[in-house]
């Protein structure tokens, strides 16, 4: 599963435009890896988030991870739902479990992203490890 009109990273998030805004989040393979997640630490509204540094965190039963910023911005919305649901990120990672909503000024260097046809590409190689 994925969103098809979203970018990908090898880390395993996602930035998809809606509009002015970006949605970022993380895959359904970060989510499966992760197990049961039962806390996510969002960034502050306002934040200004460099792509490919944390900007929060995730909790499962079996590890604490960062998440990565797919992109640069300033973090205009959180999902807040996610703080009482963090479950919903294992559930639904691409529409309900969206993490961050960024302001992204001018166009945004992708040059480090795939599609959703290459991210589909780089998990197969992983599999394949």
């Amino acid at each position: 599963m994925s969103r098809e009109s979203a970018r990908y990273t090898r880390a395993h998030a996602w930035a998809d435009r809606q509009g002015e805004e970006w949605l970022v989040g993380i895959t359904d393979y970060a989510a499966d890896s992760m197990g049961d997640i039962i806390y996510v630490e969002l960034p502050e509204v306002g934040a200004e988030v460099s792509a490919g540094a944390a900007y929060g965190t995730i909790e499962s039963a079996k590890a604490v991870e960062d998440l990565i910023a797919p992109l640069s911005g300033t973090v205009v919305r959180v999902n807040e739902e996610l703080e009482a649901v963090p479950e919903t990120l294992n559930e639904d990672p691409y529409e309900a479990g969206w993490i961050a909503a960024l302001r992204v000024v001018g166009d945004p260097d992708l040059s480090e992203t795939m599609d959703a046809a290459e991210y589909a590409a780089y998990l197969a190689t992983l599999q394949q490890e």
